[in-house]
């Protein structure tokens, strides 16, 4: 695959995670919106979000599409790049596959406690 397809592609899912942050805070996403999806090639988190996005969502998003998968690589770079007051979040996806959720299990369950209370 050409570096330009594998971009594309992250990109992609990029803007997919951004459209379902949207969905579930109920704030916009795009170009200078409350949920951005960072440009390629930029160091941080994939999607950024403004200070009202991360009080609704308090994740620091990784994506990765790709097709042969380095979990625990990933799951450093993630946490490498961890905001404060947020727990990291991967979401990985493969060609022709449905995007995962990769989290800490100590995050997971704390935010199911919060929900169920």
């Amino acid at each position: 695959m050409k570096p330009q397809s594998a971009k594309a592609k992250g990109r992609t899912l990029q803007k997919w995670a951004c459209e379902k942050i949207a969905e579930v805070t109920g704030l916009e996403w795009g170009k200078d919106k409350p949920i951005e999806s960072r440009p390629m090639s930029q160091s941080g988190v994939d999607v950024r979000l403004d200070r009202e996005a991360l009080a609704k969502f308090p994740f620091s998003v990784e994506t990765k599409f790709q097709e042969k998968w380095n979990v625990p690589q990933w799951i450093d770079q993630a946490k490498s790049n961890t905001i404060d007051g947020t727990d990291w979040l991967l979401v990985v996806k493969r060609s022709r596959e449905k995007p995962v959720v990769i989290m800490d299990a100590e995050a997971f369950f704390k935010m199911l406690n919060r929900q169920h209370k």
